[in-house]
């Protein structure tokens, strides 16, 4: 069986023959009336020797309560890692406990594996197996990396078929920025998309709401295919708790919000690979370093849970002075020192930064005047300028984003006034899996767009992705893109591709970026 097969098969539930038991058996006798892994496997947070695996047992996904239709009873699964794809050379084995009160989730962190290998893993509990996944931990050295970047993903807008084409290109690891599902109830926000499908009924307010979303959007065979391609490296953006909250304000106003947010987070650790130290009680610590060997360190920021609320009651005004306020923070005190020493500090060839909203300034407005979207880093002027003020320090920078539905391209200036200042990093702004549904591509308004903001040499409207490949001497990204997603079966191909040459030696810290090369494909 080669590789595109196997995961064709794992991701259909075509399940490969059973080697023996584990040594550590389930302990129960009381089987399940149904499979329990309808939501599918997932890994992520890779390190050299290990990474986190993932599942939740739901016999019935859409259960009223959110429990999935599982028992009022912790249930054993069984865990296995391999080398091969048919599981004959298993290297890890072991048994962990879904517990009741943590919705039937299941998180293994591994270590001790070889670096820079490819593994296979699966589970099985009460004589049902789960589909395999492929994953794989970091290297030692400069390896290449293929990765992928993804964002946003409203189930309703839309039929998850850009997942289904990421998971097809096999990368060795996938960036997902925030707006993993959405809180909305039905049709709550469908007036540029329509309603192809529909969420589970009501807004997310409880914890069985959050559990109810994200078992809807794990029962999706493309998202499924996707998580057990490659370790998925997980931050979260506002839809995850409420549309635009900071910190601990609603943006509605609504009262219990930080009880709410509390809960939300507990779903969102319930149902991603994440490691368990990223719950600290009402708190989900999301900002993290992730090496890739000596290649990259991806830099991983929380731009939600610290901030400041947005100036100006929000949205995209213009004249707001109160944007613009020195102490104003979208980072927090203690995640800015955080970022700033781990910038300081790295060795390795690249750093991207991977984070939710925009930070390139964006005019919305055509012609005269200027209008900004304050709940992205224009609402937070002084801050980033001081972010990328140290970015201009850092070895070969690169900022991934999502947040904005469009591809963007965009080049960083600490002054985007000035046509003349130096470029100090590159922005990658990756368009939605879903949201807002198909797309357009409308010509005269990007090219005004462009015309309005010039250190924005790229924008597409259509869903998609991107997939980079990162080497000591570059970054080449292809923007993928998908004419339609409102019916299923749309083929991916790449819109535009750029390459990033690297800046080595001493002219890797303290020098302006060198210019892009990019050009249109097809």
């Amino acid at each position: 069986m080669d590789r595109r097969a196997f995961l064709t098969a794992a991701t259909a539930g075509l399940l490969l023959p059973q080697p023996a038991a584990p040594a550590a058996a389930a302990s129960s006798s009381r089987t399940l009336r149904a499979d329990p892994f309808t939501l599918g496997v997932a890994s992520g947070d890779p390190s050299a020797d290990g990474f986190v695996l993932w599942t939740r047992l739901a016999v019935d996904p859409l259960g009223g309560d959110g429990r999935g239709g599982m028992p009022s009873r912790d249930v054993e699964v069984d865990w296995q890692v391999a080398t091969d794809e048919r599981f004959a050379r298993v290297v890890e084995s072991g048994t962990a406990t879904a517990g009741a009160g943590a919705a039937h989730s299941v998180h293994v962190e591994l270590k001790g594996l070889e670096p820079g290998r490819e593994y296979f893993y699966r589970f099985r509990s009460q004589g049902r197996l789960s589909p395999a996944g492929r994953t794989r931990t970091t290297p030692a050295g400069e390896t290449p990396l293929n990765f992928a970047v993804a964002a946003c993903a409203h189930y309703e807008h839309g039929y998850y078929t850009a997942y289904r084409r990421l998971a097809e290109q096999e990368p060795d690891l996938v960036v997902f920025l925030g707006d993993y599902m959405y809180e909305y109830g039905p049709s709550g926000y469908t007036a540029l998309a329509g309603r192809v499908r529909t969420h589970t009924p009501g807004k997310c307010e409880t914890l069985a709401d959050y559990r109810l979303r994200h078992a809807q959007y794990k029962s999706d065979p493309d998202l499924q295919a996707a998580h057990a391609v490659a370790p998925w490296l997980m931050s979260f953006d506002d839809h995850e708790v409420e549309n635009n909250w900071a910190g601990r304000v609603s943006s509605t106003g609504a009262p219990g919000f930080e009880r709410r947010r509390a809960q939300a987070f507990r779903a969102y650790y319930e149902n991603m690979p994440l490691r368990r130290a990223s719950l600290q009680g009402a708190a989900l610590k999301v900002n993290r370093r992730i090496s890739w060997g000596t290649l990259a360190r991806f830099h991983l920021l929380d731009t939600r849970q610290f901030r400041d609320d947005q100036a100006c009651l929000d949205g995209v005004r213009a004249g707001c002075d109160e944007r613009l306020a020195d102490e104003r923070t979208l980072l927090g005190a203690d995640q800015w020192r955080w970022l700033e020493s781990g910038l300081n500090d790295s060795t390795t060839c690249w750093n991207l930064l991977g984070q939710q909203i925009m930070v390139a300034h964006r005019d919305y407005k055509i012609g005269p005047g200027r209008e900004v979207n304050l709940d992205s880093w224009d609402g937070y002027a002084a801050e980033r300028t001081r972010l990328l003020r140290s970015l201009s320090r850092t070895p070969n920078p690169v900022v991934l984003t999502g947040d904005a539905h469009m591809h963007h391209l965009a080049e960083l200036k600490t002054d985007f006034d000035d046509p003349d200042a130096p470029v100090v990093a590159r922005e990658l702004v990756a368009s939605s899996i879903a949201s807002d549904g198909d797309g357009y591509r409308d010509r005269t308004w990007i090219s005004e767009a462009l015309q309005e903001n010039p250190h924005i040499s790229y924008i597409d409207q259509r869903r998609g992705y991107l997939m980079a490949r990162l080497t000591r001497d570059e970054l080449s990204v292809d923007f993928r893109t998908l004419d339609y997603i409102s019916r299923r079966g749309a083929r991916a191909r790449t819109a535009h591709r750029l390459t990033i040459p690297a800046l080595t030696g001493a002219a890797a810290a303290g020098q302006a970026a060198p210019r892009v090369g990019w050009g249109v494909v097809g």
